[in-house]
């Protein structure tokens, strides 16, 4: 069991080596670092919505390796794997972590159609990424592909075709306690996606006897159910997780709702 926060994404790269340092490769890369910066810019200080900077892309890389690892610890099959695309499982896994990572960059231009513009900037971050972790040519450009498929899939009308993209939009909906809901809401006005985002309080990941995932979202009243019905489950049935993965809200200790 896990809670979903800023700590996370330290705890489940662990001693990976490889993983290490793809993240340190993006955390430390100046254009990565200015993208997150100008997606806030004109998220938050223009448009005045919820954060979509680096805080944001730490926490929702962090939820979607973890919930990749559950899946794995489960039997759940990696569709990389599976499909031919690489025969190592820390390579599939670079797609949760860098699409986590990168997955909004596309805000730094403008909130509409940022998934694919952020696809596409992506690219050339990718290759100078993957071009010092991954020996085989042939595996960074299909490793690339599936990175860039993770991010322009984060798009609530597009449908994940890999368990790793799943991954990476379902972790980007889990970034939502204390207000940092992913519909996003104007800052500082009230309204139902206001309300209902500061009425999330916690999002835990564990797993179940059911389902290999488990979220649990503790809410201190029942408008938070507007982020879960309208944020966290469309991007759940658009992924191949939604067999795998069950959702519970639950206020004051009381389960509200359960999903499916």
């Amino acid at each position: 069991m896990v809670i979903v926060n800023t700590k996370l994404l330290d705890e489940v790269l662990g001693e990976n080596i490889l993983l290490r340092r793809a993240y340190n490769l993006l955390e430390n890369d100046i254009e990565v670092q200015s993208l997150w910066y100008m997606a806030n810019v004109m998220a938050v200080n223009r448009l005045k919505y919820n954060d979509h900077g680096p805080v944001h892309a730490k926490i929702a890389a962090g939820a979607a390796v973890y919930i990749y690892k559950l899946l794995r610890q489960n039997g759940v099959e990696s569709t990389l794997i599976k499909d031919g695309v690489v025969d190592r499982e820390e390579y599939a896994m670079l797609v949760p972590l860098i699409g986590g990572l990168l997955h909004d960059i596309g805000n730094s231009v403008h909130r509409d159609l940022h998934e694919k513009i952020g696809a596409i900037l992506a690219k050339p971050i990718i290759e100078r990424v993957l071009e010092k972790i991954v020996e085989d040519p042939y595996t960074r450009f299909k490793l690339r592909q599936e990175i860039m498929h993770s991010i322009h899939c984060t798009s609530y009308d597009v449908e994940c075709l890999t368990i790793e993209a799943g991954c990476v939009k379902v972790g980007d909906g889990l970034d939502m306690a204390e207000g940092r809901a992913r519909v996003p809401y104007k800052l500082g006005g009230i309204s139902i996606h206001s309300i209902s985002a500061l009425s999330i309080k916690m999002v835990e990941i564990t797993t179940s006897d059911k389902r290999p995932v488990r979220i649990n979202v503790y809410m201190s009243e029942k408008a938070g159910l507007f982020q879960v019905d309208n944020v966290l489950m469309p991007k759940l049935n658009s992924t191949p997780l939604k067999n795998y993965v069950e959702v519970y809200a639950i206020v004051d200790n009381t389960y509200l709702k359960s999903y499916p």
